[in-house]
Protein backbone atom coordinates (compact mmCIF):
# COMPACT_ATOMS: atom_id res chain seq x y z
CA UNK A 1 0.00 0.00 0.00
CA UNK A 2 1.11 3.59 -0.81
CA UNK A 3 -0.42 5.84 1.56
CA UNK A 4 -0.81 9.83 1.65
CA UNK A 5 -0.78 11.51 4.82
CA UNK A 6 -2.31 15.38 4.48
CA UNK A 7 -1.04 16.98 7.78
CA UNK A 8 0.35 20.14 9.17
CA UNK A 9 3.84 20.37 8.92
CA UNK A 10 4.30 20.96 12.56
CA UNK A 11 2.02 18.42 13.78
CA UNK A 12 2.24 15.04 11.25
CA UNK A 13 2.32 12.52 13.68
CA UNK A 14 -0.49 9.92 12.14
CA UNK A 15 0.08 7.51 15.50
CA UNK A 16 -1.69 4.64 16.42
CA UNK A 17 -3.63 4.37 12.72
CA UNK A 18 -0.22 4.76 10.83
CA UNK A 19 1.19 2.70 12.80
CA UNK A 20 -1.14 0.17 12.01
CA UNK A 21 -0.83 1.19 8.41
CA UNK A 22 2.89 0.36 8.51
CA UNK A 23 2.67 -3.01 10.10
CA UNK A 24 0.23 -3.90 7.11
CA UNK A 25 2.86 -2.85 4.72
CA UNK A 26 1.89 0.33 3.99
CA UNK A 27 4.11 3.39 2.72
CA UNK A 28 4.01 6.35 4.19
CA UNK A 29 4.08 9.60 2.39
CA UNK A 30 3.62 12.68 4.04
CA UNK A 31 2.20 15.93 2.46
CA UNK A 32 2.39 19.04 4.13
CA UNK A 33 -1.34 20.63 3.44
CA UNK A 34 0.25 24.19 3.72
CA UNK A 35 2.31 23.19 0.12
CA UNK A 36 -0.05 20.86 -0.93
CA UNK A 37 0.53 19.89 -4.77
CA UNK A 38 -2.57 18.62 -7.29
CA UNK A 39 -3.69 15.26 -6.62
CA UNK A 40 -2.10 14.13 -9.96
CA UNK A 41 1.42 15.21 -9.62
CA UNK A 42 1.43 12.55 -6.23
CA UNK A 43 1.75 9.20 -8.85
CA UNK A 44 -0.15 6.57 -7.66
CA UNK A 45 -1.71 6.43 -4.21
CA UNK A 46 -4.01 3.15 -2.65
CA UNK A 47 -5.00 5.54 -0.20
CA UNK A 48 -5.55 9.17 1.13
CA UNK A 49 -5.55 9.80 5.14
CA UNK A 50 -6.39 13.25 6.15
CA UNK A 51 -5.15 14.28 9.68
CA UNK A 52 -6.14 16.89 12.26
CA UNK A 53 -4.95 20.82 12.96
CA UNK A 54 -5.22 23.09 15.42
CA UNK A 55 -7.06 25.45 12.68
CA UNK A 56 -11.03 25.99 11.58
CA UNK A 57 -11.49 24.89 8.13
CA UNK A 58 -14.46 27.73 8.41
CA UNK A 59 -12.05 30.16 9.27
CA UNK A 60 -11.90 32.75 6.14
CA UNK A 61 -7.74 32.91 6.55
CA UNK A 62 -7.43 29.16 5.76
CA UNK A 63 -9.98 29.66 3.04
CA UNK A 64 -7.06 29.21 0.20
CA UNK A 65 -6.16 25.89 1.86
CA UNK A 66 -8.91 24.58 2.96
CA UNK A 67 -10.12 24.95 -1.22
CA UNK A 68 -7.20 23.27 -2.06
CA UNK A 69 -7.57 20.33 -0.17
CA UNK A 70 -10.81 20.14 -1.23
CA UNK A 71 -9.97 19.96 -4.61
CA UNK A 72 -7.58 17.61 -3.70
CA UNK A 73 -9.94 15.45 -1.87
CA UNK A 74 -12.99 15.18 -4.80
CA UNK A 75 -9.97 14.39 -7.54
CA UNK A 76 -8.46 11.55 -5.06
CA UNK A 77 -11.95 10.07 -5.18
CA UNK A 78 -13.03 10.38 -8.77
CA UNK A 79 -9.76 8.39 -9.45
CA UNK A 80 -10.76 5.62 -7.15
CA UNK A 81 -8.72 6.91 -4.22
CA UNK A 82 -10.34 6.24 -0.75
CA UNK A 83 -10.08 8.85 1.76
CA UNK A 84 -10.06 8.49 5.54
CA UNK A 85 -10.62 11.93 7.37
CA UNK A 86 -9.83 12.43 11.50
CA UNK A 87 -11.40 15.71 13.36
CA UNK A 88 -10.05 18.65 10.93
CA UNK A 89 -9.59 16.00 8.17
CA UNK A 90 -13.32 14.91 8.99
CA UNK A 91 -14.45 18.64 8.62
CA UNK A 92 -12.48 18.93 5.55
CA UNK A 93 -13.99 16.06 3.81
CA UNK A 94 -17.61 17.28 4.44
CA UNK A 95 -16.95 20.44 2.92
CA UNK A 96 -15.41 18.96 -0.14
CA UNK A 97 -18.34 16.98 -0.49
CA UNK A 98 -21.03 19.99 0.16
CA UNK A 99 -21.19 20.16 3.68
CA UNK A 100 -20.13 22.34 6.44
CA UNK A 101 -18.36 23.03 9.92
CA UNK A 102 -18.61 26.01 12.15
CA UNK A 103 -17.14 27.03 15.72
CA UNK A 104 -18.76 25.12 18.59
CA UNK A 105 -20.48 26.55 21.44
CA UNK A 106 -18.28 24.20 23.89
CA UNK A 107 -15.52 22.42 23.30
CA UNK A 108 -15.60 18.50 23.09
CA UNK A 109 -12.65 17.04 25.06
CA UNK A 110 -11.88 14.00 26.56
CA UNK A 111 -12.64 10.31 26.44
CA UNK A 112 -16.01 10.00 25.30
CA UNK A 113 -18.45 6.92 24.44
CA UNK A 114 -20.74 7.77 21.03
CA UNK A 115 -24.02 7.24 19.33
CA UNK A 116 -23.06 4.47 16.87
CA UNK A 117 -25.43 2.34 14.52
CA UNK A 118 -22.34 0.48 12.63
CA UNK A 119 -20.02 -1.00 15.43
CA UNK A 120 -17.68 -1.94 12.84
CA UNK A 121 -17.03 1.25 11.69
CA UNK A 122 -17.90 3.79 14.28
CA UNK A 123 -17.85 1.38 17.42
CA UNK A 124 -18.48 3.63 20.53
CA UNK A 125 -15.59 3.81 22.18
CA UNK A 126 -14.63 5.71 24.64
CA UNK A 127 -12.68 7.40 21.84
CA UNK A 128 -10.39 10.59 22.19
CA UNK A 129 -11.83 14.21 21.50
CA UNK A 130 -10.32 17.64 21.51
CA UNK A 131 -11.60 20.13 19.22
CA UNK A 132 -13.80 23.21 19.57
CA UNK A 133 -15.57 23.08 15.77
CA UNK A 134 -18.56 20.56 14.71
CA UNK A 135 -20.06 19.92 11.34
CA UNK A 136 -22.06 19.07 8.84
CA UNK A 137 -21.91 16.42 6.83
CA UNK A 138 -23.07 16.49 3.13
CA UNK A 139 -26.07 15.70 1.92
CA UNK A 140 -25.25 12.34 -0.05
CA UNK A 141 -23.96 10.74 3.52
CA UNK A 142 -24.47 8.50 5.48
CA UNK A 143 -24.39 9.03 9.41
CA UNK A 144 -22.72 6.40 11.79
CA UNK A 145 -22.19 7.98 14.32
CA UNK A 146 -22.82 11.11 16.68
CA UNK A 147 -22.77 12.83 20.21
CA UNK A 148 -24.62 15.30 21.91
CA UNK A 149 -22.03 17.77 19.94
CA UNK A 150 -23.18 16.36 16.75
CA UNK A 151 -22.01 13.59 13.98
CA UNK A 152 -18.84 12.03 14.83
CA UNK A 153 -18.71 9.32 11.57
CA UNK A 154 -20.11 9.09 7.97
CA UNK A 155 -19.35 7.56 5.61
CA UNK A 156 -20.01 8.96 1.09
CA UNK A 157 -19.34 7.49 -2.11
CA UNK A 158 -21.11 9.95 -4.00
CA UNK A 159 -18.19 10.29 -6.32
CA UNK A 160 -17.53 6.96 -6.82
CA UNK A 161 -15.04 5.87 -4.28
CA UNK A 162 -16.13 4.95 -0.55
CA UNK A 163 -14.40 7.53 1.82
CA UNK A 164 -15.21 7.51 6.05
CA UNK A 165 -14.81 10.50 8.39
CA UNK A 166 -13.75 10.23 11.79
CA UNK A 167 -14.38 13.40 14.28
CA UNK A 168 -13.09 11.76 17.26
CA UNK A 169 -9.24 10.52 17.27
CA UNK A 170 -8.51 6.99 17.26
CA UNK A 171 -4.64 7.77 16.26
CA UNK A 172 -3.52 10.13 18.87
CA UNK A 173 -1.00 8.78 21.73
CA UNK A 174 -1.23 9.91 25.16
CA UNK A 175 2.19 11.93 24.56
CA UNK A 176 0.49 13.78 21.66
CA UNK A 177 -2.47 14.46 23.73
CA UNK A 178 -0.81 15.60 26.41
CA UNK A 179 0.66 18.06 23.75
CA UNK A 180 -2.43 19.23 22.60
CA UNK A 181 -3.44 19.77 25.77
CA UNK A 182 -0.89 22.10 26.86
CA UNK A 183 -1.11 23.53 23.61
CA UNK A 184 -4.72 24.60 24.01
CA UNK A 185 -5.87 22.70 20.94
CA UNK A 186 -9.10 22.64 22.93
CA UNK A 187 -10.28 26.26 22.45
CA UNK A 188 -10.06 28.50 25.94
CA UNK A 189 -11.75 27.86 29.66
CA UNK A 190 -13.54 25.47 31.69
CA UNK A 191 -11.06 22.53 31.35
CA UNK A 192 -8.87 20.44 33.79
CA UNK A 193 -6.21 20.24 32.54
CA UNK A 194 -4.46 17.87 34.46
CA UNK A 195 -7.58 15.18 34.32
CA UNK A 196 -7.46 15.41 30.62
CA UNK A 197 -3.64 14.08 30.33
CA UNK A 198 -4.52 11.29 33.19
CA UNK A 199 -7.17 10.28 31.00
CA UNK A 200 -4.78 10.01 27.85
CA UNK A 201 -2.56 7.67 29.43
CA UNK A 202 -4.99 5.95 31.77
CA UNK A 203 -6.37 4.94 27.81
CA UNK A 204 -3.86 4.32 25.95
CA UNK A 205 -3.39 0.50 26.06
CA UNK A 206 -7.02 0.13 24.91
CA UNK A 207 -6.97 3.09 22.44
CA UNK A 208 -4.04 1.62 20.82
CA UNK A 209 -5.84 -1.91 20.09
CA UNK A 210 -9.44 -0.35 19.37
CA UNK A 211 -7.69 1.93 16.71
CA UNK A 212 -5.47 -0.85 15.17
CA UNK A 213 -8.72 -3.01 15.12
CA UNK A 214 -10.82 0.40 13.67
CA UNK A 215 -7.67 0.78 11.00
CA UNK A 216 -8.21 -2.43 9.93
CA UNK A 217 -12.25 -2.35 9.24
CA UNK A 218 -11.72 0.96 7.32
CA UNK A 219 -9.65 -0.72 5.12
CA UNK A 220 -12.00 -3.71 4.94
CA UNK A 221 -14.84 -1.00 3.86
CA UNK A 222 -12.97 1.03 1.59
CA UNK A 223 -11.31 -1.98 -0.15
CA UNK A 224 -7.70 -1.64 0.45
CA UNK A 225 -5.54 -4.52 0.95
CA UNK A 226 -2.30 -4.68 2.16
Amino acid sequence: MRIHVIADVVDSDGGHVVERLEQLGGEIVQLDRDELATYDSIGDSDLILLLGSDRAAHEPKWLDVVEAESVFVRAALRDSTPVIGICYGAQLMARALGGTSWRADQAEVGWQRIDTVDPVLCPEGPWAQLHSDVFAPPPTARVLGTSWRGTQCFIDDSLGTRAIAWQFHPEVTAATYERWVNEGYYGDGGVDEKDLIRQAYENEARSRIAAHKLTDSALTFLGVSS
